[in-house]
Formats: C-alpha cells, structure tokens, sequence
C-alpha cells in the first residue's frame, strides 16, 4: 500500500529539526509521498527546501488568510518566482479563516481572489483553506471559473450539500483526521458521498491529530488512520482508498513517477 498526505507541514517549527525521523516514521506507515504546505515567507521558503531535499516531497507555497495582511507586492513577486520551481506542484493554502480572524475579512477576500487569478494565469492547481466561510469561499472560486486548474478543499469539514456545490466547481475533496472523529456526522456523510475520483487524504499535520492518537501532535505517517477511517465509512479496503486517493493527488498535481 502506498498513500499520499495531499497536505502537511513538515516545514513547521514542530517537525523542521527532525524530518528525517518523521519521514521514516511515515514510511513505516506506508506514508510514502507528502505534499509540504507554506503559509508565508518562512514556511513558503522551508517547503521549497525540503522538497529540494528529499525526492519524495512536493511543495505547495501561497498565503495563508491569516498571513494575509502581510501580502505585499514584493511578497508577491518573489511567490510568482517560486512558483515556477519544478518542485512547485500547487498555489496554497490559500483562503479565508473567519475564525480566527488575524487579517480583516475584507484583505482576505482580496488576496485569496488575488491568488486564485495568479494560478489561473500560471495554470496552476490551487489548496484552498476555509474556515467557518463557506459562502464567501465558494463565491470566490465560483467567480473565478477555476475548473480548468483545479484545486483541493484541503481539510474539508463541510456537510453534503457544501460538498456538492465545492465538487460542481471541479474541486476535489480532501479528509483530514476529522474523518475519523466519532461525532463528525456531517464530515462522515460528506466521505461516503464524495465521488472516488474527487477524493484526497492528508494530515495537516501537526493538526487534527486521527483517532486512535487523538489529542496528542499530529505527524505525516497518521495518514494511514485517514485512509482507514476513510475506508470503513465507504466500506472498502484501505488499500483501495490508498491507491485511489495516491493517484488522485498525482493527477492533480501533474507528478510524474520516476
């Protein structure tokens, strides 16, 4: 079995001194390939590192929304730059955070569509966050007709009626270790619903830790806990939620084997 975390943070403070160890851990898990994820100038920068490092690592760089007051044109300069590294699969996390609310709603709304246009424009995929924003989210990306590129609901928490609108804009759905939460209803009826071909895995990792490891740090290789929580709720094998999900995330990132 071979399965892809379409989303983690190797390059956060918690995992940044010890990736090698993290990076076996997840192997011995069958966690083989991850998608590092930038928020701002640091952590854009350390995904690319690491990606540059260790072949089996992608990176996905962008502004985070609570990063998103410190968008600047210099900082926008240097992003389009790295964007055009081959180890640049993804424009992201890009979105909107009505939770914590550390940028004012309205530069939000700014920068994300700001975002979504360069990607179009680079024809690049795009990772969106969304948190307690479903309508402006969905108004963004609707507006932006991003189809053709493409993008992930990263970590995504909504009930099937969101999950259906998100899919007709041509996203796919990517479960984190909420799918795994015994109370997550909604999340749990969004996963049995959500098409094979529109479906992606990931941790967020050091976040949302799965069960069985819930309320301790998260790390890349608890993947597989999504990939099972996954399977039982559709009633399939994990390895068919591996493989399906592993070549989910290939196709849209345009990762080419070796």
């Amino acid at each position: 079995m071979r399965i892809f975390d379409s989303h983690t943070h190797l390059n956060s403070e918690e995992f940044i001194e010890n990736v090698p160890q993290y990076l076996a851990q997840a192997r011995d898990l069958d966690v083989v390939r991850m998608a590092i994820v930038g928020s701002n100038t640091q952590l854009n920068a350390d995904a690319i590192k690491l990606a540059q490092t260790y072949p089996e690592l992608v990176a996905i760089v962008g502004w985070h929304p609570e990063d998103s007051k410190n968008y600047t044109t210099a900082t926008e300069t240097v992003l389009i730059d790295q964007l055009q590294l081959p180890e640049v699969v993804a424009l992201g996390e890009i979105g909107l955070d009505y939770h914590w609310d550390t940028s004012p709603q309205d530069v939000q709304r700014k920068i994300f569509a700001r975002q979504v246009a360069i990607a179009k424009d680079m024809g690049l995929p795009i990772s969106v966050h969304n948190r307690d924003a479903f309508e402006d989210t969905y108004k963004i990306l609707k507006a932006a007709d991003i189809r053709d590129t493409g993008g992930v609901m990263h970590s995504f928490n909504g009930d099937p009626e969101w999950l259906k609108r998100f899919l007709d804009l041509g996203m796919h759905i990517s479960y984190s270790g909420v799918a795994s939460f015994k109370h997550a209803d909604e999340v749990h009826e969004s996963v049995k619903q959500t098409p094979l071909e529109s479906l992606m895995v990931e941790t967020d990792a050091p976040y949302l830790t799965p069960e069985p490891y819930r309320g301790k740090q998260n790390e890349p290789g608890y993947t597989r806990y999504v990939v099972e929580a996954v399977a039982k709720l559709r009633e399939t094998t994990p390895e068919a939620i591996a493989a399906q999900t592993y070549q989910n995330a290939e196709d849209l990132f345009k990762i080419e084997e070796d």
